[in-house]
């Protein structure tokens, strides 16, 4: 399936986390966007400013057939740049507040900054002041 079906069908789990990662966990400069198509794969739930891929596995997950799909993907998109969180869809309807607060920590702990509201990247600290006196440096 494409990126553009799976957006018009996804489960009870995937449309609670999709509202809660909307209304509930913004981050300044996050934005997550739903069914990326990333290479040959598509992400459930993607911040592309903080590289985090966010996933919600149904039970064919759990089946060899689908942990191992599970893991070569795992290994491109990380190949790629990006980390990949794993939530069962039970542990989103049950324990939103954990999924939460998992996606939240992945968020702080992305060493890059993440862009401001026009799209530019702020740095990690602000500039240090412009030396008095003419602004030139002295050697050492």
């Amino acid at each position: 399936m494409n990126a553009k079906t799976l957006r018009r069908s996804f489960t009870e789990a995937e449309k609670r986390l999709w509202w809660h990662l909307r209304h509930r966990l913004p981050v300044d400069g996050s934005h997550f966007r739903r069914q990326v198509a990333l290479g040959p794969y598509v992400a459930d739930f993607c911040c592309l400013s903080a590289r985090l891929i966010v996933e919600v596995d149904g039970e064919q997950h759990g089946f060899e057939a689908g942990t191992a799909y599970d893991t070569r993907r795992d290994a491109y998109l990380q190949s790629e740049g990006f980390r990949v969180l794993r939530f069962p869809n039970c542990m989103v309807l049950r324990e939103i507040d954990t999924v939460l607060d998992t996606i939240h920590a992945a968020l702080a702990a992305f060493d890059a900054p993440l862009p401001d509201s026009a799209g530019q990247a702020e740095p990690s600290q602000p500039p240090a002041p412009a030396p008095k006196g003419g602004g030139a440096f002295a050697e050492r």
